[in-house]
């Protein structure tokens, strides 16, 4: 267990969210007020936040326990986190990040694992694991042979002949460095532009797919964020280092989302609360895939109608 607590501000969620376009009333310092039976009592931490905090710790111990090397050595190029979250967070609340040992496998790939848990007033927010493999863990055969040339579309529109919804981003330095701070990651580990460093971290582009989510929702659904409020429960995520070392002040995202149907086989926690499953990608210009994510939410009426009762405070 980390000695040394975490603390989120409200200024933590400000950056956060005005970073990555998420514009979800959970987070907002006024507007949270405006969710209907919320019981929250106050804005919350973003998931995508503790994802970040997560991953720049995780940087740390690996930096102490000199396993960069054999990550780089046996090309693990592919970063996976499996989070589910069994709480939401508070600002001005301390946490603590507990880190398990690394585990290394060698069946049925090479891998590199590690258990992480956080906790807040003696309760469990979230559980998860992050694995380093050659390979993607999750959605790793998707194809887009197929789409046409994203870039010729309009923004915030449906691919034709696909699925697929398109949010189109450029991201930039600024925002991945706020996203940081936000976080509570060091941004100099990422950014030194006198010294020619510039590194995005793996949950920056990923946080995209949240803002892209909403959109969907709003154009599409004519989704009522105020009556109707949707909480993650899980993330499972795929990134792909190599492609993140291309990605530059400046450079297009295109991210796709594809909602799967709803499903009594994809329910939360064995429960009939039925999930709303979304897979989300980011693919760079040349359509390299940066990103797959599979993000699993529920509406909050079903948490708080008795059907399951997670442990909200």
């Amino acid at each position: 267990m980390n000695e040394q607590p975490f603390t989120f501000n409200q200024i933590h969620i400000e950056a956060a969210r005005n970073a990555s376009d998420d514009f979800n009333l959970f987070h907002d310092k006024h507007k949270w007020l405006q969710i209907t039976h919320n019981p929250f009592k106050g804005p919350i931490v973003l998931g995508f936040q503790l994802n970040a905090m997560i991953e720049y710790q995780l940087y740390l111990h690996r930096e102490a326990h000199h396993e960069n090397r054999i990550i780089s050595e046996n090309g693990l190029r592919f970063s996976n986190y499996q989070i589910t979250y069994v709480n939401a967070v508070r600002p001005d609340r301390e946490l603590y990040l507990d880190i398990k040992k690394t585990l290394i496998k060698t069946i049925p790939e090479l891998t590199l694992s590690n258990r992480i848990s956080i906790k807040s007033d003696n309760k469990t927010v979230l559980l998860g694991s992050k694995k380093e493999t050659q390979t993607p863990l999750f959605l790793a055969d998707t194809d887009f042979s197929n789409l046409p040339d994203l870039n010729t579309l309009p923004n915030c529109s449906t691919v034709p002949d696909s699925p697929y919804f398109l949010k189109r981003k450029y991201v930039n330095n600024g925002n991945a460095k706020n996203f940081l701070s936000g976080s509570l990651a060091e941004q100099a580990v990422y950014f030194d532009e006198l010294n020619g460093l510039v590194e995005y971290p793996e949950m920056f582009p990923c946080s995209l797919a949240s803002g892209a989510l909403l959109l969907k929702a709003q154009i599409e659904d004519r989704h009522d964020f105020k009556r109707n409020p949707m909480v993650y429960t899980s993330h499972s995520i795929s990134v792909n280092r190599e492609h993140l070392r291309e990605l530059n002040n400046n450079h297009k995202l295109h991210i796709l989302v594809k909602q799967l149907p709803e499903s009594k086989s994809r329910t939360l926690n064995n429960t009939n609360i039925m999930l709303r499953v979304y897979e989300c990608y980011g693919l760079l210009e040349d359509t390299k895939v940066l990103f797959r994510a599979r993000l699993c939410l529920v509406p909050l009426e079903k948490l708080l109608n008795g059907l399951y009762n997670p442990p909200i405070g």
